[in-house]
């Protein structure tokens, strides 16, 4: 039963990973209603309050603030989702398979809208979601193309969210609503994760996600689960 913010990160730490919103794909989520749902169970936990103990909207963020061990972003079903430092390298190993970002793309995996964003993220480290449309030449009739390449990044866990802020005017005043923060996945993890994710196959890794799914959930549907696990 999970009814504040401490619940939910031991959870997430045991389980490794977490759709973020519900769990509507079938494989499982930490929080399983979602923001529209009541929950299953007396809970103080509620979307959208504004309260960080119980608010998983909130919670988003907060583990990115506090910890670093814990990786959020659209990276499930192009849904938010969270995976632990312990379980990403299995992840980076089906996903990214070894293979750098420019061999990604010059195999035509890769789109010239999400390379456009990715070097910007990549240059600036830590860059908000405003800026990067900025720098890499997004117009607001572009905005569908930006919004799927920057999904797809996430989904190919070449970026991640790193946080949030708010924009700056010209007096160097905070304004308006946040602002969504990207940084490459290995600014965000560092080296380990990927030495770890080079001694893995694909194959090894998609066996042993999958071992741990079926643990956590044994309903899940097959078709479900590599869905989940490949992207």
């Amino acid at each position: 039963m999970i009814k504040n913010y401490n619940d939910f990160t031991e959870k997430l730490t045991e389980t490794g990973f977490s759709m973020a919103g519900g769990n509507s794909e079938g494989i499982f989520s930490v929080i399983s209603w979602n923001w529209c749902e009541q929950p299953p169970y007396d809970t103080p936990v509620r979307w959208h309050t504004g309260d960080p103990e119980t608010d998983p909207w909130e919670w988003r963020m907060r583990v990115l603030n506090e910890r670093d061990d814990i990786a959020y972003g659209k990276i499930f079903f192009n849904k938010g989702g969270f995976i632990t430092k312990e379980w990403y390298p299995y992840f980076l190993a089906v996903r990214r398979g070894g293979a750098s970002f420019e061999e990604t793309y010059t195999d035509g995996k890769i789109s010239h809208f999400a390379k456009r964003i990715y070097d910007v993220a990549e240059a600036g480290g830590s860059v908000p979601m405003h800026e990067i449309k900025q720098l890499a030449g997004f117009t607001r009739e572009d905005k569908p193309r930006f919004d799927r390449a920057l999904v797809e990044l996430q989904m190919k866990l070449y970026l991640t969210v790193c946080g949030n802020q708010q924009k700056v005017s010209q007096k160097g005043e905070e304004y308006g609503w946040h602002s969504t923060v990207f940084c490459a996945v290995e600014r965000f993890f560092g080296g380990d994760v990927f030495n770890k994710a080079d001694k893995l196959s694909a194959g090894e890794a998609e066996e042993a996600i999958t071992e741990h799914v079926l643990k956590i959930n044994p309903d899940a549907p097959a078709k479900k689960i590599v869905k989940f696990i490949r992207g």
